[in-house]
């Protein structure tokens, strides 16, 4: 059983809605200080602020690039990911573009990734796949060639589409990348129960919003 600080360790605490104000980036920085989150996962125009706020914080600054669609130009995401790691950004969660993986361009999507990947500049690179739009097989093809471009991590939603994390995707995504890459289980994962059950599977980084939920759940199991 994970102790509420291991679960914490885990945890992105999250914040991408659109009509986000300063106040609850402070808080979310509070937040993720307070409870030993890994990073806060935030749009580019707060990485800044979250710099400065997190600046004497072990917890990371992440921030999503091409987010939610990925379908932007890739010189543009390498552009959004450089400004980003320039703000203060340890951490870029990219969305690749699906429609090139689903047409079969894996050199196109590939490019894509690589870009990003250069423009991290040794930072830590998440790469988004939107699982719940993709066959088993179109997963598999994205998992090989974001670890071939350099990924970090391959992420299995971004939370905006038509569905989020599972555990069997979850599984499926560790099968294939081994020990080469983390996987990051994202979208509706909103409990203790659920959050355990993707780490059994195979993640190694949670986003979610509901992280507090998450951590209140452990305390409360480790109660018993």
């Amino acid at each position: 059983m994970l102790k509420p600080e291991e679960l914490g360790m885990y945890i992105d605490h999250t914040l991408l809605a659109t009509n986000v104000t300063e106040d609850r980036i402070q808080q979310l920085c509070q937040e993720a200080d307070q409870y030993g989150f890994a990073s806060v996962c935030v749009n580019s125009c707060w990485t800044a602020t979250c710099a400065q706020l997190l600046k004497e914080s072990p917890v990371k600054i992440c921030t999503v690039v091409g987010f939610p669609l990925g379908a932007m130009k890739s010189e543009s995401k390498a552009f959004e990911a450089a400004q980003a790691v320039s703000d203060g950004a340890d951490e870029i969660d990219m969305v690749i573009n699906v429609g090139w993986l689903k047409e079969g361009r894996l050199e196109d999507v590939a490019r894509d990734i690589t870009l990003v990947r250069e423009a991290c500049r040794g930072g830590v690179l998440k790469v988004i796949i939107e699982t719940c739009l993709l066959s088993d097989e179109e997963k598999l093809a994205a998992c090989r060639v974001a670890v071939a471009a350099g990924a970090d991590f391959v992420k299995t939603s971004t939370g905006f589409s038509t569905g989020g994390a599972t555990e069997q995707d979850v599984a499926l995504l560790r099968a294939e990348v081994k020990d080469a890459a983390g996987v990051k289980a994202s979208g509706g994962i909103r409990s203790y129960e659920t959050a355990v059950a993707m780490i059994s599977s195979g993640a190694t980084r949670l986003g979610t919003s509901s992280g507090i939920a998450i951590i209140q759940g452990a305390a409360s199991h480790a109660a018993y």
